[in-house]
C-alpha cells in the first residue's frame, strides 16, 4: 500500500516517457512530497498527441475528497444518509475489474503511468515507526501503474483523481518487511519502459492484468527516509 511518495519535480530524469513533464511542472507545479488529494503528474494514452502520450496534473486518490464532499453534501440536504469518505489512493488488482468504483474505469482502458522517484511506507523491525524510501536501485526515477476517472466540477472545470495499482507483497523480500507484523502486505506496481505502451494503449484487460507483478527485489532500494 502506498498513501505518500516523491514525484518528480521540473527535471523527471525520464526520457522514456516521450513526454515533457518539466514543462507542465514549470504550466502547473505540483509538490513533489505527495499525499492523498494532493496534486501529481499521471501520464495517459492520446492518440491525437504526437508521442501517443499526454501529460496531465491529476489528484491522488480515484474518488477525490473534494468530489465525496460534494456527494456528501448532496445526501444530507435531501435527508439521505451520508456516505461515508472512502479511501481511494490504492486499488487492488485481484478486484479492479469487480470493483464498483475502478470497474468501468478499468475495463475503459482508463490506465495511466505515475512518475515517481520513490514511495513512503512504514518499518516497523525496530518495534517502532521508521519511515522508509523505496525505490529501484541507485534511486533511479520509474512509473507506477495507475488508474483514473475524470469529474466535472460544478463550476465547469475538469478534475482528474488517480489510485495506484496494488499486488500481494507476502513473501516479497523487500515489501514484505513493510507495516506491523501481522499486517497484509501490499506493494505497488513498478510498470517498465518496454511496457509503457502496452499498458496505456492495450483494449485488452488480460493483456493489462499480466503486467501487474510484484516488483524484483534485486533492483530496489530501501531505507530510512531523512526528512
Amino acid at each position: 500500500m502506498c498513501t505518500n511518495y516523491r514525484a518528480p519535480g521540473e527535471d523527471p530524469g525520464q526520457s522514456e516517457l516521450r513526454i515533457d513533464l518539466g514543462e507542465l511542472w514549470r504550466r502547473t507545479p505540483w509538490d513533489p512530497e505527495v499525499y492523498p488529494d494532493r496534486a501529481a503528474p499521471i501520464v495517459t494514452a492520446e492518440p491525437a498527441e504526437p508521442a501517443g502520450r499526454r501529460g496531465v496534473v491529476a489528484v491522488f486518490g480515484f474518488w477525490p475528497k473534494r468530489v465525496q464532499d460534494a456527494r456528501r453534501a448532496q445526501a444530507r440536504d435531501a435527508g439521505r444518509p451520508v456516505p461515508a469518505l472512502l479511501a481511494t489512493v490504492n486499488a487492488r488488482a485481484e478486484t479492479v475489474g469487480a470493483s464498483r468504483l475502478y470497474g468501468a474505469a478499468w475495463r475503459d482502458g482508463q490506465r495511466c503511468l505515475i512518475p515517481a522517484r520513490w514511495i513512503y511506507e512504514p518499518n516497523w523491525e525496530t518495534g517502532r515507526h521508521v519511515r522508509f524510501r523505496i525505490g529501484l536501485a541507485g534511486w533511479r526515477p520509474f512509473c507506477v501503474a495507475g488508474i483514473w476517472r475524470a469529474y466535472a466540477n460544478r463550476d465547469g472545470d475538469t478534475v482528474i483523481g488517480m489510485a495506484m495499482l496494488t499486488v500481494s507483497a507476502e513473501g516479497h523480500p523487500v515489501m514484505s518487511r513493510m507495516h506491523r507484523p501481522g499486517d497484509e502486505k501490499r506493494t505497488v506496481v513498478v510498470v517498465r519502459p518496454d511496457e509503457y505502451d502496452e499498458w496505456l494503449g492495450t483494449r485488452n484487460p488480460d493483456i493489462a492484468r499480466s503486467i501487474l507483478q510484484v516488483p524484483d527485489a534485486g533492483d530496489m532500494d530501501a531505507e530510512p527516509a531523512v526528512d
